[in-house]
């Protein structure tokens, strides 16, 4: 499986492929 990992104002996230980020602002 593919995901990356994204790091978000000290927290990270991650992402598999297909899936939706969100994010809060």
């Amino acid at each position: 499986m593919t995901y990356a990992i994204i790091s978000v104002g000290g927290k990270q996230y991650r992402v598999s492929e297909g899936d939706r980020l969100l994010v809060e602002r």
